[in-house]
C-alpha cells in the first residue's frame, strides 16, 4: 500500500509543469518620416486584420534554422499576435502619413472606399536575418473587386542575436515594407 501511495505521488509530481520564465515583450513601431510618399488621396482605407499561417499567427518571435523547421526564440515575445500588430501599425502608418482622407480598422464606422485585404507569408528569422513578406489586395468597397494584388518583401541582418538585436530588424524591415504599401496605395486610389 506504501509503494504505491508513493508510485502516485511520484506520477502526478512529474504532471505538474514547472512555470514558464517571463518573456520579454517587444513592439513594431510604425515608421514617422514620409518625405519619400508623394501625392495625396481622398480615400479612405479599411486595413482588414491580415491573415496567416498558424505558426506565425501568434505572439511568438519565430526563429527558422531551416526553410522547413519553426521555432519560437525563447525568453521573447511580441506586444499582441503578429497580425493584428501589423494591422495596428499599417493603420498608424497611413494615419503618420497625412496622405488618405482616412484610414481605419473594421468596426470604426468610416464609410469606405477601398479595402486592404492581406496575407503574412514571413515574418520570421533566418540566417540572422529578419524578413518580413505580405501579400497585399486593393479592393474596390462598393463592388469588391480586386483593384491591384502585390507582394511587398523587405530582410534586414540583424546586428546581433539577442531579441532587441532581432527586433530593431524586424523594425527596419517593416518600416520598408509599409513605406513601399503607403506608396502603392497612395498611387492606386
Amino acid at each position: 500500500m506504501l509503494i504505491a501511495c508513493l508510485a502516485m505521488t511520484f506520477t502526478s509530481c512529474a504532471l505538474i509543469k514547472p512555470a514558464e520564465a517571463p518573456r520579454e515583450t517587444f513592439d513594431l513601431s510604425a515608421p514617422l518620416n514620409f518625405s519619400q510618399v508623394r501625392g495625396r488621396s481622398q480615400a479612405q482605407i479599411l486595413v482588414k486584420t491580415p491573415t496567416a499561417l498558424k505558426y506565425i499567427d501568434s505572439d511568438r518571435l519565430i526563429l527558422k534554422p531551416s526553410p522547413t523547421i519553426v521555432n519560437y526564440l525563447a525568453g521573447a515575445q511580441w506586444a499582441d499576435t503578429v497580425p493584428q500588430m501589423v494591422q495596428a501599425r499599417l493603420v498608424e502608418t497611413f494615419e503618420n502619413t497625412g496622405a488618405t482622407k482616412a484610414t481605419a480598422k473594421p468596426g470604426d464606422g468610416l464609410v469606405i472606399d477601398f479595402q486592404l485585404v492581406s496575407d503574412i507569408r514571413k515574418f520570421e528569422i533566418f540566417d540572422d536575418t529578419a524578413t518580413i513578406e505580405i501579400s497585399i489586395k486593393l479592393l474596390t468597397d462598393r463592388s469588391g473587386l480586386v483593384r491591384q494584388t502585390r507582394i511587398f518583401e523587405a530582410s534586414t541582418i540583424a546586428s546581433g542575436s539577442t531579441p532587441a538585436d532581432y527586433v530593431d530588424a524586424f523594425n527596419e524591415s517593416f518600416e520598408r515594407v509599409a513605406r513601399d504599401i503607403v506608396r502603392w496605395v497612395i498611387r492606386q486610389t
